[in-house]
């Protein structure tokens, strides 16, 4: 961990494994998607100790404290040193993912694919409707 360099902050969410590469969390930066202290920010903005980033990931909207700096990726528990998760933060995107979990539990699960059997009708059908019209 780098505690006196300044890191950009395409670079520090790389570092701390919010994004694979440093290309995606260019295009996050450049699309909103991450705000530094409430604003969006540039790819170059200097990253310090103690700023709230606000990061979009999917569903999820997480909120979180700069602990440290760093310009190189590592491992992930080294990595989750950089940032702590705000309070609010884990227990909204909790609430959420259980929403999700609930509405989904309900739906019966389709498959993507139609088996055999109705391809077999679907092939049928095709083939009658274009015979008779």
């Amino acid at each position: 961990m780098n505690t006196s360099a300044s890191v950009r902050l395409d670079k520090w969410l790389w570092a701390a494994r919010f994004f694979k590469t440093r290309s995606l969390a260019k295009q996050a930066i450049e699309g909103g998607k991450v705000r530094y202290n409430g604003e969006r920010s540039k790819v170059s903005k200097e990253v310090e100790i103690g700023a709230k980033l606000n990061v979009r990931q999917g569903w999820d909207d997480v909120e979180i404290d700069v602990i440290a700096l760093s310009d190189q990726r590592g491992p992930a528990p080294q990595a989750r040193l950089l940032y702590a998760e705000t309070a609010q933060s884990v227990e909204r995107r909790e609430k959420a993912g259980a929403e999700r979990k609930a509405q989904n539990a309900g739906m019966p699960s389709t498959p993507d694919r139609p088996n055999k059997k109705q391809r077999r009708m679907i092939h049928r059908f095709i083939n009658e409707s274009l015979n008779n019209g």
